[in-house]
C-alpha cells in the first residue's frame, strides 16, 4: 500500500506541475500579445486560461482510474496518500496551489462526502507560503536616494523589459513625480526610503500595469503605473494610481483577471496584502487567475467566520428573483444563489449554467459580478433561518438536502453583497439618485462596450459596491450585443393598436426596443429627470445599432479601471 501511494502522490503532482507550467507558458504569451497590440488575443488567452484547470483534474483522474481501478476510490487508503504528497511538497514553490489540486483529484474519484475529513483532504495548509519566495526576488527593490527619481522611473520602466518605443518617456517620468509628491506631500523620506515594484507586469485588455509600493520608516504605499500604447504603437504611462480603495478597483471582483508570470503565486500575493490589506486573499488569488485557490481559502474564511458568529442566514434584501434564490449571513459580506425549480420565466437550467459561463470567460468591463461556483456545500443547519429552510424546500428542493444537522446545497455561486439598486433609489435622496443613476447608465454603456447587453434592465437586477459603483448581477437574459435586433416601435395601424394591450406588430426572439425602456425605466420621477439629462440615448434604436456596428468591426471602447480625470492625458484613445 506504501509503494502505492507514493506513486499515487507522484501522479497527482505531475497532474499538477502540468497544469502550472500550461498556466505560466499562457500568462508568458500575454507580454508578447500586448508588445504587438493583439489584444484581442490577451482576451482569448485568458478564456483558454479558465478552463485549464478543470481539463487537468479530469485527466489526471482519469489517469489514477486507469492505473488503479476502484482502488483508487477506496476511502481509507487516501490517508497514506495524502501523507506521501505532503512529502513531495517540502521545497514546491506551489504547495498552495498543488494541496488544492489534491482536494479537487481527491473529491473526483472518492465517493461523494459531505464533511470536510482532515485525514483525505487539506483542510488546512500543511506547508507555509509565508516566506516562500522565487530566485531571483518576485520584486525588484530601488533606492531613489542614490539614483534619483528621474533616473529611478526611468530604469523601472527599462527593466519591465517590454519591447517597443516610447512615445514620450521624460514626458511621462516628469508626470509620476509631480503626481506622486502631490500624494505623499508631507512624507519625509527616512534611511530606509525605497521602491520595490513587482518582477512581472500584470496584463489585462489593452494595459500592461506596473504594480509597486513605496516603503519609507517601513510603511508601504502602494502604486499602480498602467502601460498603454498609442495608435501608433508606442508606449506610454496612462497615470499611477494611489490609495488603497483605488488599488482595490484595479483588483476588483467585477473585472476580469490578470495575467503575470509567477514562479511563486503566494510571494505575489503576500506583496498585494501589504498594499491592500483589506483584500480578501480569496480574492487577490482569483484575481490573479488562481480561481480555485481562491475558493479553496475562502471556503476556509466561511468556515471560520461560522465558526466565531451566531447570526443565522436568511433571504437577501430586495425583490426575490424570478429564477434565483438569494440568501446571506448578514454579518459576511457574500451572498449565496441557488437556481429555482420553480422558474417564473421560461429558461433552463442549462441556459442559466451557460450564461454565467459566459459572464466567466469574458470581459467584464468592471460592470458584470464574477462568482465563485461550488458543489455540495455542507452548511450546520442550525444557522439557517426557518423561513430561508422553508424557501429552499418549496423552490429549490432538487439543489436542498438536509442531512441530520447538516444543510446541503448541491449547487451554488456566492458573489460579494451589494445594495439592490432600486432598494438603494427607495431610500436615497435626490442628490444621491442622480449620481446612481449616472453610474447605471454609464454601466450599461460600458457593458455594450464589451458586447454585452444585461436583458433585463430593472434595477433590482443591478447593485452598488462599496465603492459607489453599478454593477449588473442577473444573468439569465443576458446576451451578446451582435445577437441583438434593434428596433424602432413601428406607428400603430389604427386607434385601436394604440389602446389594445397587446403589440400590433411581430415580435422575434432577438429584438429588442429601446424605445420602450421609458415605460418599465422612467415611471419614477426622481429617476426620470437624471437619466434623461445624462443617458437619453439609451432609448434611442440608432445609438444601439451605432454600437453594434462597432463591436462588429472589431473595435472595442477603452474602459479604465480608473477615472478618466486620473489620466495624465484625458480622453486619450488607445490603439485598437
Amino acid at each position: 500500500m506504501k509503494d502505492s501511494a507514493q506513486s499515487i502522490a507522484k501522479i497527482i503532482l505531475e497532474g499538477f506541475d502540468k497544469h502550472f507550467l500550461v498556466f505560466r507558458t499562457n500568462s508568458q504569451l500575454a507580454k508578447n500579445k500586448f508588445e504587438k497590440s493583439e489584444y484581442s488575443g490577451i482576451r482569448e488567452l485568458l478564456s483558454e486560461r479558465i478552463s485549464f484547470y478543470d481539463l487537468r483534474v479530469k485527466e489526471t483522474s482519469s489517469n489514477l482510474e486507469v492505473k488503479y481501478g476502484n482502488e483508487i476510490k477506496e476511502n481509507l487508503f487516501w490517508p497514506e496518500v495524502k501523507k506521501a504528497y505532503i512529502m513531495l511538497l517540502t521545497e514546491h514553490k506551489q504547495p498552495e496551489l498543488a494541496e488544492s489540486f489534491f482536494n479537487s483529484i481527491a473529491t473526483q474519484v472518492l465517493d461523494r462526502i459531505y464533511f470536510q475529513n482532515h485525514d483525505y483532504l487539506f483542510v488546512r495548509p500543511s506547508i507555509s507560503t509565508e516566506y516562500l519566495d522565487s530566485k531571483p526576488s518576485s520584486y525588484r527593490v530601488y533606492y531613489p536616494r542614490s539614483l534619483g527619481l528621474k533616473m529611478m522611473i526611468k530604469t523601472i520602466t527599462r527593466d519591465v523589459g517590454l519591447e517597443g518605443s516610447w512615445e514620450n518617456i521624460a514626458r511621462d517620468i516628469k508626470l509620476i513625480i509631480k503626481k506622486t509628491l502631490v500624494i505623499l506631500q508631507g512624507i519625509k523620506p527616512s534611511k530606509d526610503f525605497q521602491i520595490h515594484v513587482m518582477r512581472s507586469l500584470f496584463y489585462r485588455n489593452k494595459g500592461a500595469y506596473m504594480i509597486g509600493r513605496i516603503v519609507s520608516d517601513g510603511d508601504p504605499t502602494g502604486f499602480a503605473i498602467p502601460i498603454l500604447k498609442n495608435r501608433k504603437g508606442e508606449l506610454f504611462l496612462d497615470t499611477i494610481v494611489f490609495h488603497q480603495d483605488s488599488l482595490g478597483v484595479l483588483f476588483s471582483f467585477s473585472r476580469a483577471y490578470f495575467m503575470a508570470d509567477m514562479e511563486v503565486p503566494s510571494a505575489y500575493v503576500n506583496f498585494l496584502k501589504t498594499i491592500m490589506p483589506s483584500k480578501p486573499t480569496s480574492e487577490l488569488y482569483t484575481m490573479l487567475g488562481l480561481q480555485k485557490q481562491g475558493k479553496t481559502l475562502f471556503y476556509r474564511d466561511l468556515l471560520h467566520h461560522l465558526n466565531n458568529s451566531r447570526d443565522k442566514f436568511v433571504l437577501a434584501e430586495g425583490i426575490k428573483g424570478l429564477v434565483m434564490l438569494v440568501f446571506n449571513l448578514p454579518s459576511f459580506p457574500y451572498v449565496f444563489k441557488v437556481i429555482k425549480d420553480n422558474r417564473q420565466k421560461d429558461v433552463s437550467r442549462e441556459h442559466i449554467l451557460n450564461r454565467y459561463q459566459l459572464v466567466k470567460h469574458h470581459d467584464r468591463v468592471g460592470r458584470l459580478a464574477d462568482t465563485w461556483e461550488y458543489s455540495n456545500v455542507d452548511f450546520p443547519a442550525e444557522r439557517f433561518d426557518a423561513e430561508l429552510l422553508h424557501e429552499l424546500q418549496a423552490n429549490a428542493g432538487n439543489m436542498f438536502e438536509q442531512i441530520d444537522d447538516h444543510v446541503i446545497i448541491k449547487h451554488v455561486y456566492i458573489e460579494r453583497r451589494m445594495i439592490p439598486l432600486n432598494v438603494f433609489i427607495e431610500k436615497a435622496n435626490e442628490e444621491k439618485v442622480d449620481k446612481a443613476i449616472f453610474e447605471y447608465g454609464n454601466a450599461i454603456k460600458q457593458l455594450i462596450s464589451a458586447n454585452i447587453f444585461p436583458g433585463d434592465l430593472l434595477y433590482k437586477n443591478f447593485g452598488l459596491t462599496k465603492n459607489g459603483r453599478v454593477v449588473f448581477y442577473d444573468y439569465d437574459e443576458i446576451q451578446y450585443i451582435t445577437e441583438c435586433v434593434f428596433r424602432s416601435v413601428p406607428p400603430p395601424n389604427n386607434p385601436e393598436d394604440e389602446l389594445s394591450g397587446e403589440p400590433w406588430y411581430s415580435i422575434g426572439p432577438n429584438d429588442v426596443f429601446p424605445e420602450e425602456f421609458e415605460t418599465f425605466l422612467l415611471s419614477n420621477k426622481k429617476i426620470k429627470k437624471p437619466f434623461l439629462k445624462y443617458h437619453s440615448e439609451l432609448l434611442n434604436p440608432l445609438y444601439w445599432k451605432r454600437q453594434q456596428e462597432k463591436i462588429k468591426r472589431g473595435s472595442f471602447e477603452d474602459v479604465f479601471p480608473y477615472s478618466e480625470e486620473e489620466r495624465f492625458t484625458p480622453g486619450k484613445l488607445i490603439d485598437d
